[in-house]
């Protein structure tokens, strides 16, 4: 047992013998205890995650010359060449048909969509199952004739029909977005922003007045500034804090493009307390452009919902924090100083305010003092560099300045998502933090991790999870019943299946809908291969940075489900979604999938 134990390597999940695939060199490896071997293997499983090929394609010399160079020259962050699957719109349905043989005339001059529903019938694509998820659960498709379930809810002449129970004007599950009244205001410019505008004005006399006379806090009103906004530190917190608590929560994470609305419903049934929309823009949300404005969407059942905002400007963020603030149901907003994505980073949004603490400090005290009733909180990470730390300078500051809670990623923008987080650091910062809540983030996978890292961070607030819920979004339940729950390929299977009819109600049945919803379930699915049934593991728990040895599952769906090609993740959306188009393919979108 203890030669065993010795051959053992970190970084390598561990499988029962009897699910090892047997050719492989990491097997061989393991039986002769080559180490060489099981580093090489390493390597090779590493290149083949970074630079995966589309199915049909061969490497050439200079592709496979990338999988030899040094760790630190690879490219980290995004896939930024993925292909890109285009619809060709001329093909759809103009929207004067879409219930249906109607009187009503199109009243565009040079429409360039199908007038004849004749034709769109008869070259439509055949339905993908006999019953309409949006239909089921509403009573009513939206989608009408350009339904991919649209024999479900079409009449013997093609009109699209409701169901008996269908209330026409019953309560909406899901909120927030856009309306054109507001998008038309937004684009003249007509929308008053004169609260944030006074708010940066005041954050800016607090700031010049610190910096001049050197103070650590401030007692005398400055020109405008009411006194009662601007004690002294030490003051009550609670004056500027929601009553939302933050404490002993289990907290989703944001996550860009795979953190939408149906992912976050899933995790809502499995016991996550508190969710948080993907990242928006504030620059485009200002703007009203709708792709973003979809960003702050909330379902019915996300009872506490934060909606996270990035920018580097302090007006620009202060006046989308007021429009959001105004416009949507939200319980609070969050800033994220701590995005790590090249783009963002060199606009100076992101991780890089934690190198401009100025501007920061403008943001922080005016989005907070926005709404007494709506907090406003700050994610970041350790710091800029993985050797040089700053968060537990930063905290006390955004403490400060008005934050109602701070979360930490106990990881480097340079890290990324390479090494293990630093929950000893996390605790060093959190025990600075005297008046709010700290929430602590990175590599929980189990119960067993939770459990660890709030022993080791007993001043701690709460944990907040993000790819841990990606792989295996039971681990909230897990955590709150503390026992590991081990589904079934049949139940994971049962699991996408419920995402897609939730993707269905979010994004539309029809043609363009189907093929959100597939995009999304494959990004999805590239994070969900990497979960690996607990009874196949040697060692349990699995560590989330831990790469497996190839294995097979115990049926043929559970194999598939772990499969790290990208075209065995279109094999199984096409059980669910049907074919995909032609000429579509698939890379996934963040290299944070990978180990």
């Amino acid at each position: 047992m203890s030669s065993k134990k010795e051959n053992m390597e970190a970084g390598i999940c561990y499988i029962k013998p009897e699910y090892i695939i047997a050719d492989t060199e990491q097997q061989i490896a393991l039986i002769i205890g080559s180490q060489e071997t099981l580093e090489s293997n390493k390597r090779e499983l590493e290149c083949d995650t970074a630079n995966e090929l589309v199915e049909g394609e061969t490497r050439t010399g200079k592709e496979n010359k990338r999988c030899k160079i040094n760790k630190k020259e690879r490219k980290r962050g995004q896939n930024k060449n993925r292909p890109v699957y285009k619809e060709d719109r001329t093909l759809n349905l103009c929207n004067s048909l879409l219930m249906g043989p109607t009187e009503k005339i199109c009243s565009l001059e040079n429409c360039r969509y199908v007038h004849d529903l004749e034709l769109y019938m008869a070259n439509k694509q055949p339905d993908l199952a006999e019953r309409c998820p949006v239909f089921n659960v509403k009573g009513y498709c939206p989608r009408g004739v350009t339904c991919r379930f649209a024999k479900a809810h079409l009449d013997e002449r093609c009109r699209n029909i409701k169901s008996d129970d269908y209330i026409e004007n019953g309560t909406k599950t899901t909120y927030n977005g856009i309306t054109t009244e507001l998008q038309v205001r937004l684009r003249k410019h007509d929308y008053d922003f004169s609260k944030s505008k006074e708010l940066i004005k005041q954050s800016e006399q607090i700031r010049d007045l610190r910096k001049q006379q050197k103070f650590d806090s401030i007692e005398k009103p400055v020109g405008c500034v009411i006194d009662e906004e601007i004690k002294v530190k030490g003051r009550d917190m609670k004056s500027l804090r929601s009553s939302i608590d933050f404490a002993n929560k289990l907290i989703l994470s944001p996550l860009t493009t795979v953190g939408n609305l149906p992912f976050r419903r899933i995790c809502k049934e499995f016991g996550a307390d508190i969710t948080c929309g993907e990242m928006a823009c504030c620059v485009p949300l200002v703007k009203g452009l709708t792709q973003e404005w979809a960003l702050t969407k909330r379902h019915e059942s996300e009872d506490i919902f934060g909606i996270q905002l990035c920018g580097n400007n302090p007006n620009i963020v202060t006046q989308a924090a007021q429009l959001v603030q105004d416009t949507t149901k939200v319980d609070y907003l969050d800033l994220n100083i701590g995005c790590p994505i090249d783009l963002i980073y060199q606009q100076g949004g992101g991780s890089a305010l934690m190198r401009r603490t100025n501007i920061l400090e403008l943001i922080v005290r005016s989005c907070a003092k926005l709404n007494s009733n709506i907090p406003f909180t700050v994610k970041m990470r350790t710091g800029v560099y993985a050797d040089k730390s700053v968060a537990h300078d930063i905290m006390p500051l955004i403490e400060e300045w008005g934050a109602a809670a701070v979360t930490l990623h106990g990881r480097s923008r340079e890290q990324r998502y390479t090494k293990s987080a630093n929950w000893s650091y996390i605790e060093e910062c959190a025990a600075k933090i005297k008046n709010i809540p700290v929430i602590g983030n990175g590599d929980i996978l189990s119960y067993e991790d939770y459990n660890e890292k709030r022993e080791i961070s007993p001043h701690v607030s709460s944990v907040m999870i993000g790819r841990g819920a990606l792989i295996k979004p039971w681990i909230f339940q897990e955590i709150k019943q503390q026992k590991h729950w081990s589904p079934t390929s049949s139940e994971r299977y049962e699991l996408l299946r419920k995402y897609v009819n939730y993707g269905l109600e979010h994004w539309g049945s029809d043609t363009k809908g189907v093929e959100n919803t597939r995009r999304f379930l494959l990004e999805w699915q590239s994070f969900l291969y990497r979960y690996i049934p607990y009874e196949l593991l040697l060692r349990p728990p699995q560590k989330i940075n831990e790469r497996p040895q190839k294995y097979r599952g115990r049926d043929e769906m559970e194999t598939l489900m772990s499969s790290p090609n990208s075209q065995d993740w279109v094999k199984l959306s096409e059980t669910l979604l049907g074919p995909v188009p032609e000429g579509f393919t698939f890379v996934p979108k963040h290299k944070a999938n990978a180990y």
